[in-house]
């Protein structure tokens, strides 16, 4: 008998937990077209994700010479602007990781420019980002792990603020991109943030330049030697697999940890 409670429980919570994912009736038009654009961004990169990884190999990477390393070589001081587009725009697609047009900016203009330029396109990127993650991520984070869930990543931001920032950004390995998606969805200031963001990209950016000079590759990359993209590309796809798993790893033990908090503090109210 007592199990069948903790069935009907356990369905009834699940029940209402689906009901409220998919109801967006409280948020504004504004909110609710932030949220479309959300949603088609990650639909986008996931289809990106498979192409590249069940289709076609070479198809980001490509992507990358073509339009980004190639053309931007091509226009020499204009390609600053482009450049500058091109890694707000970035950020917006997950495939497409930071790091690896960080790295482009070491072959592009050498390890001190291209440390300059890195620092200037990581602000951009990591602005649109967060403004984005701010006005459409955080309402669909409320639903995926509850009010609970983003209240305890907000205390620990405004217990650390822009130390937390600094740091995240500060070492190579963690996605720049991850962390610009994740601060938009708690409650830190923009001031903060901007300041983190830009302390911490500068070692970050000059990381990436020199490790990109040193890489020996000229632009512009020739993409019509197949032998040669293929090779690049399977590297390419290795840093890039290994972005994405730690983006899912941050996601899963987010998603435990918050829950595991909302239990406590459940367990708190009631006593």
């Amino acid at each position: 008998m007592e199990e069948n409670k903790n069935d009907e429980s356990f369905s009834f919570k699940f029940k209402k937990y689906i009901k409220n994912l998919f109801n967006f009736s409280q948020y504004s038009i504004k909110t609710m077209l932030y949220i479309v654009l959300f949603v088609a961004l990650v639909v986008l990169s996931l289809i990106i994700l498979y192409y590249n990884y069940f289709i076609d190999t070479t198809f980001v990477y490509t992507i990358v010479a073509e339009w980004f390393v190639n053309p931007i070589y091509a226009l020499e001081f204009l390609g600053i602007f482009l450049f500058i587009g091109i890694m707000a725009i970035q950020g917006l697609i997950v495939p497409i990781p930071s790091e690896v047009v960080l790295l482009a900016t070491g072959m592009i203009w050498g390890w001190f420019f291209g440390g300059i330029m890195g620092i200037i396109g990581s602000m951009a990127a990591s602005l649109l980002c967060f403004y984005i993650s701010r006005r459409g991520g955080r309402p669909l984070a409320k639903k995926f792990v509850g009010e609970s869930g983003l209240a305890m990543a907000d205390k620990l931001i405004n217990k650390y603020g822009t130390k937390a920032i600094v740091v995240s950004r500060f070492i190579p390995f963690i996605s720049f991109d991850v962390i610009s998606y994740a601060s938009g969805l708690v409650d830190i200031d923009i001031k903060k943030y901007s300041i983190g963001t830009l302390i911490g990209s500068i070692f970050r950016a000059f990381f990436y330049s020199v490790w990109g000079a040193l890489l020996g590759f000229t632009p512009p990359i020739d993409t019509t030697d197949v032998e040669l993209i293929r090779a690049q590309s399977e590297v390419f796809n290795i840093i890039l697999l290994v972005v994405l798993a730690i983006l899912v790893l941050m996601f899963v033990l987010y998603y435990f940890i918050s829950k595991h908090y909302a239990k406590k503090i459940d367990k708190t109210e009631k006593t």
